[in-house]
């Protein structure tokens, strides 16, 4: 508890309160709601097949199906009408590509926003040393940023064939003995996927989150600037003197050489005498004026 207390006592946890840190929250928040909604999913429909002899009918064919979504390994037995055998059906279709690759895409943007999170709290100094933690997080939210564009799409169709595939009225096709006229097969129970809808809204909105976080990264990473600055002239101001000893003050007048110029000496003083006089300073015989009555 001590180790914990010195690093909540040493965190920065104001960042939270601005964007940057503030998205990246929303973020972490998001990608386990995205994940969790598809990766724990489970569901089930429900079939009657009514043969035309009631003893062999079997009114209550259920088809259960969970994450990844390999249909194709998903079976049920349905009864052939014929001497009260069954015959096993499997569904069609496998969209565990899609769906594994939505919640690892997840689940890596919200360990990775759990790690910002961390650098922004603690060590916020050295992620904007030299800006380099600010353009590693840039790349990094950027690829993210595409990850979640692919793979959300890639999930919302891979949903479609899903609920195609799991559709009651299209599985009723495959059995053999609902194309007799005499027998009657209906849906009585369809799957609920109101959580896998929600899963692609966590998608895109994770999509939303990182393209706006990556305008708040970017002005961490001090690229702002320096597109700022191709459009400064080429004259650029010259830094000021530390002291005036250093910019000339104390160096000898250009001026003051073998070429004649004048040379003024900053050394002699000039002043009044005691008869009223302007003594000019000069080594020529100095001129004074006195007031005469």
């Amino acid at each position: 508890m001590d180790v914990v207390n010195q690093l909540v006592a040493q965190g920065q946890f104001t960042i939270i309160k601005q964007p940057l840190g503030f998205i990246k929250a929303l973020q972490w928040i998001f990608a386990i709601f995205a994940f969790s909604t598809c990766g724990s999913y489970s569901g089930m429909f429900k079939m009657s097949v009514e043969c035309s002899n009631r003893s062999e009918s079997d009114l209550g064919v259920e088809v259960e199906f969970e994450y990844p979504f390999r249909l194709h390994q998903v079976y049920f037995d349905a009864p052939t009408c014929k001497g009260g055998d069954k015959e096993r059906l499997f569904l069609v279709g496998d969209y565990s590509s899609s769906a594994e690759f939505f919640v690892t895409i997840g689940v890596f943007s919200f360990l990775y926003s759990m790690a910002a999170l961390a650098v922004y709290c603690f060590i916020l100094e050295k992620y904007r040393e030299n800006n380099k933690g600010a353009q590693i997080d840039f790349v990094v939210t950027a690829v993210f940023a595409f990850m979640w564009l692919v793979s959300s799409c890639a999930w919302a169709k891979g949903l479609s064939d899903v609920k195609t595939a799991t559709d009651p009225e299209r599985v009723i096709t495959l059995i053999q003995a609902c194309e007799e006229r005499e027998n009657k097969c209906r849906e009585i129970h369809d799957p609920k996927v109101s959580g896998l809808n929600t899963s692609v809204a966590f998608g895109f909105i994770n999509l939303i989150l990182w393209i706006g976080n990556l305008w708040f990264v970017f002005k961490e990473t001090g690229w702002k600037a320096a597109f700022a600055g191709t459009y400064v002239p080429s004259q650029e101001k010259q830094p000021a003197p530390d002291s005036y000893a250093q910019e000339g003050y104390g160096q000898q007048d250009p001026y003051a050489g073998s070429q004649g110029g004048y040379q003024p000496d900053y050394g002699q003083q000039g002043g009044y005498n005691e008869d009223g006089g302007y003594n000019q300073g000069y080594d020529q015989q100095p001129t004074s004026y006195s007031n005469q009555m």
